[in-house]
């Protein structure tokens, strides 16, 4: 998948494993991995962006004698989260007009 797509989509994906559970960074890659490839030097420039635009707030656990930082969605990621599941429809027919299955629509 091109980077800059894939960039734009993980955010969206972060927020909607959040939905799910809250959770810390290894294994937010580990879960994500089935659905879309992300590494650490990917997500946790994510994760900051979204904590300093208010769409996560993190907690610290201790773990084996070690701090674990846990990430969890905001009343304000999921609104995020909730306009792009909005928009979805305008996206499937971007992707439908790029793949040729849309164009019969546009003649």
């Amino acid at each position: 998948m091109d980077a800059q797509v894939k960039k734009g989509l993980l955010e969206y994906c972060v927020l909607a494993e959040l939905r799910q559970k809250e959770s810390y960074g290894y294994q937010i890659i580990r879960d994500l991995s089935g659905c879309i490839e992300i590494s650490e030097s990917t997500l946790y420039p994510i994760l900051r962006r979204l904590e300093s635009n208010g769409h996560v707030d993190t907690y610290q656990v201790e773990y084996h004698s070690r701090i674990r930082k846990y990430y969890r969605i905001t009343q304000k990621g999921e609104a995020h989260l909730n306009q792009f599941i909005r928009e979805q429809d305008e996206l499937l027919r971007v992707i439908a007009f790029i793949s040729g299955k849309g164009r019969e629509e546009h003649e």
